[in-house]
């Protein structure tokens, strides 16, 4: 069982040093603390029953835009997502996911969260696109550092919520019919 919660400053080198086990693309401790005193509330961690911590989400608001434009649109953008190998397919990455994209959203005021993934990288497009519901906005060619192409995706939240609430009427109309013919089967 892992803790999700939000990361302090005294976190930030095992985040560091999760990153550098788990990611081919790492940052420097300066690049941490500016996450941290910028946007706290953006900055969360799994951590196991030792207090140690499995995971992270790095994650931002997009400031390199001109927030007086008439077509400025507040958004997040996920940095970096970690979970260590021996802790991964127990859902803690869509955990911290979700939790970086509710404060997006509800604190932050966000209308979509953006990230970027290798074209290689099969499980974490999966988990983006099926788990979270992310789509692809664009392919930006020669993204990382070895040249290996990314997708750029995006998760818009009121899409995101009007698809969550069909899955639930779905699965509402299925109980609903499922008791129905379980009524006439014992009738």
């Amino acid at each position: 069982m892992v803790n999700i919660r939000m990361a302090t400053v005294a976190d930030l080198i095992e985040m560091q040093q999760c990153n550098l086990w788990c990611l081919p693309e790492n940052y420097q401790m300066k690049y941490y603390f500016y996450h941290q005193l910028t946007w706290p509330q953006l900055l969360w961690v799994a951590e196991d029953f030792d207090g140690r911590i499995v995971g992270y989400v790095l994650a931002k608001m997009e400031e390199n835009e001109d927030t007086t434009a008439p077509d400025y649109v507040p958004h997040g953008h996920i940095t970096s997502l970690a979970v260590l190998r021996t802790h991964r397919k127990r859902g803690i990455a869509t955990m911290l996911m979700r939790r970086a994209q509710l404060e997006m959203e509800q604190v932050m005021g966000a209308k979509y969260v953006s990230l970027h993934v290798r074209k290689s990288n099969r499980a974490a497009f999966h988990l983006y696109s099926e788990t979270l519901a992310y789509e692809i906005n664009d392919i930006e060619r020669g993204y990382y550092a070895d040249g290996e192409d990314a997708y750029d995706m995006r998760c818009t939240f009121a899409k995101h919520r009007e698809r969550e609430a069909a899955k639930k009427a779905a699965a509402a109309a299925v109980t609903e019919v499922a008791e129905g013919v379980g009524k006439l089967v014992t009738a």
